[in-house]
């Protein structure tokens, strides 16, 4: 209970644990299991559909009468629950290694790579200079890096990563940040340079363009 939404109330946390465990319910059903007046519980439930955590799945006809509306988590309901997919990530990739099996692993990164690459490159197709680094930023962001262009004190444009989704996996192999660094040049069309790497303690992963596309894209419109 305590690992749910550490900024819900008691109640609504209560409530989120049994939608999960009910995997839907309506306002009447909540009712029953729960020591909460109805209005109550249209409040709890407004306010973690405001949030994105509760969404109306339908209705429900138990009877004679108006059927009745039920509710259940969303997939950000759902991701507040406590999860083991990137530790079991961790342990098969640990167990494929140390087994031998190394470059089947870095088979399966490079697939996944290829699988996105044609999808990822249209998105990027006829952009240039800072609107194609935006791009690439939020292709990233989508993909869970929280990823940011930055232009440096000496004026050099630098993506910046403040976020690792696979952190897990991470901390027993770096093969899957080689396999996404090589689809991120193709993406930017330009190398880049490491300066920071979450692996060895920094606070991001960031990255140097080796080319300045920034600062070549202001001079051509200033020309």
């Amino acid at each position: 209970m305590d690992n749910i939404g550490p900024g819900l109330g008691d109640s609504q946390r209560t409530l989120m644990e049994l939608l999960r465990r009910r995997g839907a319910a309506t306002l009447a059903n909540l009712e029953i299991d729960l020591d909460l007046a109805r209005e109550t519980l249209r409040d709890h439930l407004s306010s973690l559909a405001a949030q994105g955590l509760v969404e109306r799945a339908g209705v429900r006809r138990d009877g004679p009468g108006r059927p009745k509306v039920v509710y259940r988590l969303t997939r950000a309901g759902e991701a507040m629950f406590p999860r083991r997919e990137g530790e079991v990530l961790a342990e098969l990739a640990t167990f494929l290694i140390e087994t031998g099996q190394r470059q089947l692993l870095e088979q399966f990164f490079v697939a996944r790579t290829d699988g996105k690459r044609e999808r990822l490159l249209r998105r990027v197709a006829g952009l240039e200079g800072s609107k194609r680094m935006a791009e690439v930023a939020n292709i990233l962001s989508e993909e869970g890096f929280l990823a940011e262009i930055e232009t440096t004190p000496q004026g050099e444009a630098a993506l910046r990563l403040c976020h690792c989704p696979l952190s897990h996996l991470v901390e027993v192999t770096t093969l899957p940040c080689h396999a996404e660094l090589d689809l991120v040049r193709e993406l930017l069309g330009t190398e880049l340079e490491r300066t920071a790497f979450m692996p060895n303690g920094d606070a991001s992963c960031s990255y140097q363009l080796k080319t300045n596309q920034l600062k070549t894209e202001k001079s051509a419109l200033e020309a």
